[in-house]
């Protein structure tokens, strides 16, 4: 299993608690950022990851935000992604 992640600046701490899971259970995984607390533009991070997950090079994908919402909309503009 291959997993993508990624964030924003409000979803950063939350990525790296599941990160520490992830490695904790040995399971694979990429980050795509971010990896600050500055802000930025979420839909450059959903997209990085819809992207890699739509082209098949990674089987699953985790995003990260303040609500979900937004990374869940950017995400799902890609054809063959579905983000909730």
């Amino acid at each position: 299993m291959r997993i993508a992640l990624g964030a924003d600046h409000a979803g950063v701490h939350l990525k790296q608690e599941i990160r520490q899971l992830l490695d904790e259970r040995g399971i694979a995984y990429t980050d795509f950022g971010t990896n600050a607390i500055d802000s930025v533009d979420y839909p450059d991070f959903a997209v990085a990851v819809s992207k890699e997950v739509a082209g098949g090079r990674f089987d699953y994908g985790i995003l990260f935000c303040g609500t979900g919402i937004g990374m869940a909309m950017a995400a799902n503009k890609l054809p063959g992604v579905r983000a909730a």
